[in-house]
């Protein structure tokens, strides 16, 4: 189909098209939650040789994903103008032909490059509604898979991927202190010198009825932590405590969310967290992440030193097999996080 931009572009849409109404009418629609702010994590008191201040970073971040499994990091050493390059060039490949993003898309068995329109990971068969964005993903470790165009491109997503490998692999060491385990624990029982990355800029344009239609629908993330970066267009709304909340951000900070395989990890005392985007009728939102797992083949079970005084409330599964079945279950199948629950 073609993208959601060109369609925006094309016609002066007054009304939404109905193949994009997740909601029939306004008694349904989407309500946006109320503002919130969550945590803010000073990265560069993790590098801190004050033992207090450090201590202190540890034990806000484990309370930051325990309470909210979102939060903000400021201080995270990415240059300023890294960042604002990224959304730069991102821009530019969605303003390309349809035609030559489309030459970009594979169906490599494992490390596919999506370049698509209106679906949730590709999986048009399993959607009936379509979704008000375009994206573009492709894994940038532990094999780099990048589309030649816009030139720059190549460059720019390695050296932040590159950056926001080193900042997980540092957020992992405090949280893994903060659930008493060692501070290289994660690291090296998630094998994260090979670890899993995934690289996606999520484009959404005005929308014409906001309240019916959504970027993307609840869920949440497989892997460690997730990174995202907006283009100060808010959009993002997080569950908690069973209510949706949109979230504030500040300029250059990075918002983190935990996810699937550390609320394994951490036996279900960090919970991963139900995020989806919603839109506006105004401005295009913008927002690039980067979703951090483990290797490929890592098995992932709880940590066997949490284990001594509770059991294990869920079961193991290899890595790229739960992103695998992920991607392939209906939105509205149970979630394969659901599914490795013991009791």
């Amino acid at each position: 189909m073609a993208s959601i931009k060109t369609l925006v572009q094309s016609q002066d849409l007054k009304s939404l098209p109905s193949e994009f109404a997740h909601f029939k009418d306004t008694q349904e629609s989407i309500r946006t939650g109320p503002e919130v702010s969550v945590p803010v994590i000073d990265f560069s008191l993790l590098s801190s040789t004050d033992p207090d201040e450090r201590a202190k970073v540890i034990l806000d971040l484990g309370k930051a994903c325990e309470e909210w499994g979102f939060f903000l990091v400021v201080n995270h050493g990415i240059p300023e103008n890294l960042i604002s390059a990224l959304f730069n060039v991102c821009n530019e490949f969605f303003d390309m032909p349809e035609k030559e993003k489309l030459q970009f898309e594979n169906k490599h068995p494992l490390y596919p490059v999506m370049v698509r329109s209106g679906t949730i990971d590709g999986n048009d068969s399993n959607q009936k509604v379509k979704l008000w964005r375009d994206y573009l993903r492709f894994f940038v470790h532990p094999e780099y898979h990048c589309p030649t165009k816009p030139k720059a491109l190549s460059d720019i997503v390695l050296e932040y991927s590159r950056r926001t490998r080193d900042l997980a692999k540092k957020l992992l060491g405090g949280i893994s202190q903060s659930l008493g385990l060692e501070e290289d624990y994660i690291e090296k029982a998630m094998e994260l010198d090979s670890s899993t990355q995934i690289f996606a800029a999520n484009y959404y344009p005005p929308c014409p009825q906001p309240e019916l239609a959504i970027g993307i629908p609840p869920h949440t993330d497989p892997g460690l932590l997730t990174f995202l970066l907006q283009n100060g267009v808010e959009g993002l709304e997080i569950q908690n405590k069973g209510k949706w909340f949109q979230l504030t951000g500040i300029p250059g900070a990075i918002f983190v969310n935990t996810a699937d395989h550390l609320e394994i990890l951490s036996n279900g005392k960090y919970k991963s967290v139900w995020h989806r985007a919603v839109l506006n009728n105004k401005k295009t939102r913008m927002s690039l992440v980067v979703a951090n797992g483990p290797s490929p083949d890592t098995i992932v079970t709880p940590a066997p030193p949490l284990l001594r005084e509770t059991p294990a409330a869920y079961g193991s599964m290899k890595y790229m097999e739960y992103v695998q079945v992920q991607r392939s279950s209906r939105l509205n199948q149970k979630p394969t996080l659901d599914q490795l629950k013991l009791h």
